[in-house]
């Protein structure tokens, strides 16, 4: 009750955002179940540059902290939950369309027992955005390939 009680408690712009935001992961995490990688990333292109989405309102700028506020909040009501990979390319969209030029990341690491493991996150002017953990040195990141910037 306490989380409906919240939701009433945001401005529009804010509720607005954290709706598309959930609309966007939502349909991420589909298109990674169901396109080939490289099919996601084009169409996520095509979607980053209509910015159809935003609000008209002239302070369309939106920090980064509200998208990654927006991502997280998406992620713990999303049925399933969402994995790093959907949560990174949902921020990416979001912030490639509000202007800013984010890197997505992708890197893997040899887990207990010599299993691989992978983690993506967004890097933003040197920083992680979103999907920093504390072990995140681990992780080589995959070189950069053909259609990864949206």
């Amino acid at each position: 009750m306490r989380q409906l009680h919240n939701l009433f408690r945001l401005t529009g712009g804010d509720l607005y955002l954290l709706a598309i935001t959930f609309i966007l992961l939502g349909v991420i995490r589909l298109g990674l179940r169901l396109l080939p990688f490289g099919n996601l990333l084009k169409l996520l292109q095509k979607i980053s540059n209509l910015n159809f989405y935003l609000p008209t309102l002239p302070e369309n700028q939106i920090f980064i902290s509200k998208i990654v506020w927006a991502v997280n909040v998406a992620t713990r009501y999303m049925p399933g939950s969402a994995k790093c990979l959907a949560r990174a390319l949902t921020t990416q969209v979001l912030m490639n369309s509000y202007g800013y030029h984010p890197e997505l990341r992708i890197g893997v690491a040899k887990g207990q027992g010599g299993t691989l493991e992978a983690h993506a996150w967004i890097e933003y002017q040197g920083q992680v955005a979103i999907g920093h953990l504390t072990d995140l040195y681990r992780f080589i990141p995959l070189p950069s390939f053909e259609g990864a910037k949206l």
